[in-house]
C-alpha cells in the first residue's frame, strides 16, 4: 500500500475532514479492518500568511516544499494540501517535489466536469468568490 502525505494544520478543520473522509472512504472499499497509511505534516499556518501577506511567493514556495520534502523523507509516496491557499504556487512546487502532488483544485474541477457541472465556485482563503468554467 501507498503512504499518503498531507501538509495539514493550513485549516486545521479541513485536514480533519480529508483524513476522516480518506479513512471512510478507504474503509468502504476495505473491509479487512485496516486503515491506509497516511502521514500529515501540520506546518505553520502564520508563517505561511505572512509570506503571502508580504507578496513574497517565492518563498512561499520554498517553505511549502520544504515541508513536502519532509513528507517523502519520512514515507510518503505522494501528497496533496488539505487547503486551497497553498495552489497559489502550486505548480512550481509540483516541478519541485520528490513525491507526485496531487492537486485538490484540479481534481475538483475534474468531478465538476464529470458531474457536467459548467461553472462552479469556490471562496478563498481572501474570501474572493472564484468561478472556474470550463
Amino acid at each position: 500500500m501507498k503512504t499518503l502525505g498531507i501538509i495539514g494544520g493550513i485549516a486545521p478543520e479541513s485536514t480533519v475532514d480529508y483524513y476522516r473522509q480518506i479513512i471512510a472512504l478507504y474503509r468502504s472499499q476495505q473491509s479487512d479492518g485496516g486503515y491506509p497509511s497516511i502521514l500529515i505534516n501540520s506546518i505553520d499556518l502564520k508563517k505561511m500568511l505572512d509570506l503571502i501577506g508580504a507578496g513574497n511567493l517565492p518563498e512561499v514556495t520554498d517553505y511549502l516544499l520544504g515541508e513536502v520534502v519532509k513528507l517523502a523523507a519520512a514515507g510518503a509516496d505522494f501528497g496533496l494540501f488539505a487547503s486551497n491557499t497553498p495552489h497559489l504556487v502550486f505548480e512550481d512546487i509540483r516541478q519541485r517535489s520528490p513525491i507526485p502532488l496531487v492537486s485538490i483544485v484540479e481534481t475538483t474541477c475534474e468531478a465538476a466536469l464529470a458531474l457536467g457541472l459548467g461553472k462552479v465556485g469556490f471562496v478563498e482563503a481572501d474570501r474572493r468568490l472564484t468561478h472556474l468554467s470550463h
